[in-house]
């Protein structure tokens, strides 16, 4: 280990940064768990269907009926635990798990946002940022602890700073920078908005968008990191952010992020934070303690630093494993999830199922909304592993209601990013056939176009 390296992993910083992340990102959870209760979500993504798309490896994650609401208030008194320091481990576990569980439960609700959370919960749960301003200080003055590891704060500004990359080299593709595509489609939508939406139907402004959303991701985190770029930097990333929940309806991605980049600023400016908490209810212990860092014994730092390191090693090669198959990613969507590709594509597609009875050959034609969400069709029929699974499902359906050997053929039809529509998959394949996992899967047909780039 070089002599930086090691200078760097024994020094210190102040803990007010680590303390305002918990609390403000813990906060917006909870806003985002009363938010989805109040709109009735609950009960449209996870009580209505009969049908649910698993995640490979993750088919024993099932909705608990009724108690879902159970798993939706656990995750949000967690969040509010969490925020207050109180029972901080538990608290931050059970958020974790339960907020995990929760995006778990379908795949057809999948966002970034909802990944990167589950991410920053995990991390929560191994920082020490339950040591300061935390009501587990005021029970246990023992457990106070103004100072941490330096690498401890930076663990979130790497995370951060992979999701901003990881993002803008997704956008180095031909579509993005020399077609402006999906902007082109989504931009002419919102012509109807006060002062900017005369331009909105601009082609110019799809492209200056564009090129400047990659610009943005490439660039943000290394001039939030610089002390004298920094204030200008967060305004970009509030101007930048504001902007796109005024255009697209991503949910609170947008205030995930601006929240999150707080952590890039120095301590001082957290702590004149914390300062005005204080007024309103004592979060530090009964009485003054002197300056007391975080000290790891040697194999507790060992183990922490070993999890750190395995933990962005997957997040710095899994948005990678497209590579492992043939095939256009957008197109065919093998290895698209989990790797930061935000808002690159606008995919349409229909897809019309029928069963055959593989003793008397009569078909029966399917009506996916007797079995679907709206969100859930719309999302499988661009999705060729979600496209299996109903199959599957149709298969143990139709083959519960008397129909013998029923083989399951599909014929989809997809756009991507405006393109003429064509068929998605081979129409002749029996899908209740094809084993659903991670391998290539050559009953998608050809793109027949090339999307050049990252």
């Amino acid at each position: 280990m070089g002599d930086g390296l090691r200078r760097y992993l024994h020094s210190y910083t102040p803990a007010a940064p680590l303390a305002t992340f918990r609390m403000a990102f813990s906060l917006l959870v909870l806003a985002s768990v009363v938010r989805f209760w109040a709109k009735g979500w609950i009960v449209e993504l996870y009580l209505r269907p009969r049908f649910f798309f698993p995640y490979y490896g993750f088919e024993w994650v099932r909705p608990w009926g009724a108690y879902t609401y159970g798993l939706f208030a656990l995750c949000g008194l967690c969040a509010l635990l969490v925020a207050l320091g109180y029972w901080y481990r538990t608290a931050a576990a059970g958020l974790f798990l339960s907020f995990t569980y929760i995006e778990l439960l379908d795949k057809s609700t999948y966002l970034n946002h909802y990944y990167f959370v589950s991410l920053v919960a995990l991390l929560l749960l191994v920082l020490p940022a339950g040591r300061y301003f935390a009501l587990d200080t005021r029970r246990n003055p023992a457990r106070w602890r103004n100072e941490v590891p330096r690498w401890t704060v930076d663990a979130l500004r790497l995370l951060m700073g992979i999701v901003y990359v990881y993002a803008g080299l997704a956008k180095l593709n031909s579509d993005w920078l020399l077609h402006a595509l999906p902007l082109r489609i989504w931009l002419p939508a919102k012509n109807d908005l006060p002062l900017i939406g005369p331009l909105l139907g601009q082609v110019w402004v799809a492209y200056a968008f564009s090129w400047f959303g990659a610009l943005y991701d490439l660039t943000v985190p290394f001039f939030l990191l610089n002390r004298r770029t920094r204030p200008w930097a967060y305004a970009t990333v509030v101007v930048f952010h504001v902007l796109t929940a005024v255009l697209f309806p991503i949910g609170m991605f947008p205030y995930v992020m601006m929240v999150a980049a707080l952590i890039f600023f120095p301590a001082a400016g957290h702590e004149r934070v914390l300062e005005r908490l204080r007024r309103l209810r004592h979060f530090s212990p009964a009485s003054p303690l002197p300056a007391a860092p975080l000290h790891y014994g040697p194999a507790r730092r060992q183990l922490l630093l070993m999890g750190l390191s395995v933990f962005f090693l997957v997040q710095l090669l899994l948005p990678f494993r497209y590579l492992l198959y043939p095939r256009e990613l957008f197109w065919t969507e093998e290895g698209y999830r989990f790797s930061w590709r935000v808002m690159l594509m606008e995919k349409m597609g229909n897809v019309q199922f029928k069963v055959v009875d593989g003793a008397t050959g009569r078909i029966r034609q399917v009506d996916n909304r007797e079995h679907l969400s709206v969100l859930q069709e719309k999302m499988m029929s661009t999705q060729p592993d979600m496209l299996v699974q109903f199959a599957h499902y149709l298969r143990d359906y139709y083959a519960r209601q008397g129909v013998q050997n029923p083989k399951v053929y599909a014929d989809a039809y997809v756009s991507l990013n405006g393109r003429l529509g064509k068929s998605f998959i081979d129409p002749t394949v029996d899908l209740a056939r094809v084993s659903d996992d991670l391998r290539p899967k050559p009953w998608i047909l050809p793109f027949d176009d090339e999307i050049s780039g990252l």
